[in-house]
């Protein structure tokens, strides 16, 4: 390897750990689950998975998975076009598109491919893109993508800010209002009742990643777009197998036939990457029926949403305030953060913290994701963790 180049890196990576900014990798040798074994470390309770359903090794998910393995083999060895489209493929992508309301569905391997599959793919030429800044990098680099768009940014939830935007725009172009439903990094919830009724004044396509709301928000967990009432008023919906659908991996874009036609024959990620491995189509088919039949683990996550939350209030954190699994403990420095996690984790809690350049300077944070496989015993360990570590580091009374 070119010594200059490799210098260099190993410069930036010493800046790194020098500033209290490194991030290490725990090996987790265990099925995530509400506790695992880390190698480095030990066993800990974890406060840090999108396991949001506890599915990820529930049983007959698991089985689906290893029956489909069985029945197709280990992958497609093709992309979907030429050769690699699975009679499974069909019904996971019916599955997900009548679970969230949709005329159609197509899978991807990941999320991030099926939003970097699908913006630059449907805003060409002639068209804008109007997005929430703080949307997942993945909408991000698909935006960044669609070099002939017209590309704007609405400040963070500013509805005035976003109607400004749609106002300066030709009103018989096609426009895309782009947003995450769950923002990952604040818990809070995208304004779709608001958003929705802008669209429709101002003649705007809405796009709505619901990766960290599917499972999660909505009566039965349809997500962000059923806990606000507007199911079949979103256009494009896309999101992720990898969350609370089991947990494995792979993405979706939900839309229309055309939509999902359009896809089809001209987004890149589709065309050009090997199709969904059979074993995760299966399991996360599973998956969904899963919480289909057993929606007592939405009433079990609530459940311990609100108990953490109080819990943490009642030791004098300060959590952002928000409806969904996610519970961010905003602390500051990164290297505080990096240093409060790694505090929690030699007292059994597995939780990360998140800096620059995930978030801005000076807004690094401890986030809590809750889970329906946790019991009460694991959330008070974890509290009575966070009362030692908050006393020590100073940041409550």
């Amino acid at each position: 390897m070119n010594q200059v180049f490799n210098r260099k890196l190993r410069t930036d990576l010493d800046a790194l750990r020098d500033a209290g900014t490194y991030k290490h990798l725990r090996h987790i040798t265990t099925p995530m689950a509400a506790t695992v074994h880390m190698a480095e470390t030990g066993d800990a309770i974890v406060l840090s998975s999108n396991n949001y359903l506890g599915l990820a090794d529930n049983p007959r998910v698991v089985e689906a998975g290893i029956e489909g393995l069985r029945h197709y083999g280990a992958g497609t060895a093709s992309v979907r076009f030429i050769c690699g489209t699975l009679d499974i493929h069909k019904r996971i992508e019916e599955r997900i598109a009548q679970f969230l309301g949709t005329g159609n569905a197509l899978t991807y391997v990941s999320c991030w491919a099926a939003n970097t599959g699908l913006i630059p793919t449907i805003a060409v030429e002639g068209t804008a893109i109007v997005s929430d800044e703080l949307n997942h990098a993945s909408i991000i680099d698909g935006c960044r993508m669609a070099t002939q768009a017209q590309r704007l940014r609405y400040k963070h939830a500013d509805m005035a800010d976003l109607e400004a935007k749609l106002a300066n725009l030709a009103p018989d172009m096609t426009k895309f209002v782009i947003t995450d439903g769950v923002f990952s990094m604040e818990g809070d919830l995208a304004k779709l009742p608001e958003i929705v009724a802008l669209a429709k004044r101002y003649n705007a396509v809405t796009i709505v990643d619901d990766s960290h709301g599917t499972g999660v928000m909505g009566r039965t967990g349809r997500g962000t777009i059923e806990h606000f009432g507007l199911t079949g008023q979103i256009d494009i919906i896309t999101g992720t197998l990898g969350k609370a659908l089991g947990g494995a991996a792979g993405g979706f874009v939900a839309g229309s036939d055309d939509l999902v036609e359009t896809l089809i024959q001209k987004s890149r990620p589709q065309l050009f990457s090997n199709a969904l491995p059979a074993t995760v189509a299966c399991s996360a088919l599973a998956a969904i029926d899963e919480l289909d039949g057993h929606p007592e683990l939405l009433t079990t996550l609530r459940d311990n949403i609100a108990y953490f939350r109080a819990g943490l209030k009642k030791l004098g954190y300060g959590p952002l305030e928000g409806d969904s699994a996610i519970i961010p403990i905003i602390v500051g420095e990164t290297s505080f953060a990096i240093k409060m996690s790694d505090a929690l984790l030699k007292e059994g809690v597995f939780v990360t913290g998140f800096g620059y350049p995930v978030v801005p300077e000076g807004t690094a944070r401890i986030r809590v994701q809750m889970s329906a496989a946790l019991e009460r015993a694991h959330l008070d360990r974890a509290l009575s963790a966070f009362e030692r570590v908050g006393r020590t580091l100073t940041l409550i009374p």
